[in-house]
């Protein structure tokens, strides 16, 4: 991940509706959910999360696969993995301090 994606991931996740899309999604696992669903988990209207949806595909943090006339939308753990990582090595420095918080728990940092 370099500067420019990380922006622009962060900037995405700057909206509280989609940093709770984010969250229903990772939570869906890798089964994902169509967007009908994240609408209603979200409290937004359809339009309304299509329009967070296609924002935060441009980051890549999330992928989206059709079938007929549902979209499937699945939370990248590898671009939300690389985001974290840029965050605490390239930009921390890998500093301990702020590192500390994912000592003992499973898959971080």
């Amino acid at each position: 991940m370099n500067e420019e994606s990380t922006l622009a991931a962060f900037a995405s996740l700057s909206n509280a509706t989609r940093l709770r899309i984010l969250r229903e999604l990772v939570a869906a696992g890798p089964e994902g959910l169509c967007a009908g669903e994240i609408a209603n988990a979200v409290g937004a209207s359809p339009s309304r999360a299509s329009f967070h949806l296609s924002n935060m595909s441009k980051t890549e943090l999330i992928t989206s696969s059709r079938s007929a006339r549902e979209i499937t939308y699945r939370a990248d753990y590898k671009a939300i993995g690389a985001l974290i990582s840029f965050f605490m090595d390239d930009c921390c420095g890998g500093d301990e301090t702020i590192r500390a918080c994912c000592v003992g728990k499973k898959n971080c940092c």
